[in-house]
């Protein structure tokens, strides 16, 4: 009877000591060293593709070094609305998208043409701000990742300079290279290879208010405070190619409206780091945990 009264008095004191999440508490701020204008070039050829290594190729591309930034997202947001590629609907940015092919398919949603959106405005974990005429980041998140973005956002951003979202088949040939490898740099998995779920990084603090993206091209073995990263690039030296946050791809598969992400994220367990690991979602979800990079 004892042990019950016990746990019932810790159960209440965690329950009346959980603060509400802040989402906009303040942040560390480093400098990474790591350009996220850089892109790295992927040569022509074989490699191995999924869980099971299936022998797949490829053309040669460009691919983005990073995620792109908070930065660079709202650089773009400010020119596309002066060239009217995208406008403000109820609290909206949206943008044109052609539609896909549709043909029918049982429990399949039609994405027709039209103007979807891209981000949100007014959610709370959004790190884009609006004043009314000028889009800018938020500050300290200026390196992170640029979350909170639809697949259509990722898509238009990357088709308004003429590159395209990554195939599946692209970005896992970029994040594990010609080897057999499941993670970017390497066999093995370290809390201190990627930002993922209690990987106790220090973006994380999970008595608070939970995690928060790293900045990209944070794990590259350099020494942030009291914290140590491991170098963690693929073998064409892309960061953040696992964990920090999911990554938009491009593939449109006929008969599905579901669009699929790469990379696992902040959120996630070591084991969704895996490069063959895919995950799903609706052109449309927005999420503090999925970002995207283009190429070209």
């Amino acid at each position: 009877m004892k042990r019950i009264i016990l746990d019932l008095i810790l159960l209440i004191v965690l329950l009346t000591s959980c603060a509400p999440v802040d989402l906009n508490a303040p942040i560390p701020t480093f400098n990474t060293g790591v350009n996220p204008d850089s892109w790295a070039q992927i040569p022509a050829g074989e490699f191995y593709f999924g869980q099971h290594e299936d022998i797949e190729s490829t053309e040669a591309y460009e691919i983005m070094v990073t995620d792109v930034t908070v930065s660079q997202y709202a650089a773009f947001l400010n020119g596309a609305q002066s060239d009217g590629s995208v406008k403000i609907v109820d609290g909206e940015v949206v943008g044109y998208y052609p539609g896909d092919v549709f043909r029918g398919v049982k429990h399949e949603e039609q994405i027709k043409a039209g103007d979807w959106i891209f981000i949100p405005l007014e959610d709370p974990s959004q790190r884009i701000e609006f004043d009314g005429s000028t889009f800018t980041s938020q500050p300290s998140y200026e390196n992170h990742p640029m979350t909170m973005v639809s697949w259509f956002g990722a898509h238009g951003y990357c088709q308004y300079f003429d590159w395209r979202l990554p195939t599946e088949k692209e970005w896992e040939k970029a994040a594990r290279g010609s080897d057999t490898r499941p993670f970017p740099w390497g066999e093995e998995i370290q809390r201190e290879n990627a930002n993922f779920y209690a990987s106790r990084d220090p973006f994380e603090d999970m008595g608070s208010f939970g995690s928060r993206t790293s900045p990209v091209g944070f794990y590259n073995g350099q020494k942030y405070g009291n914290y140590q990263t491991l170098d963690s690039a693929s073998p064409y030296g892309l960061y953040d190619m696992a964990g920090n946050v999911w990554q938009w791809t491009g593939d449109v598969y006929e008969g599905m409206h579901l669009r699929f992400l790469r990379g696992g994220s902040k959120d996630t367990y070591d084991m969704d780091l895996r490069a063959w690991v895919r995950n799903n979602a609706t052109p449309t979800y927005v999420s503090p945990g999925v970002g995207f990079r283009c190429v070209r």
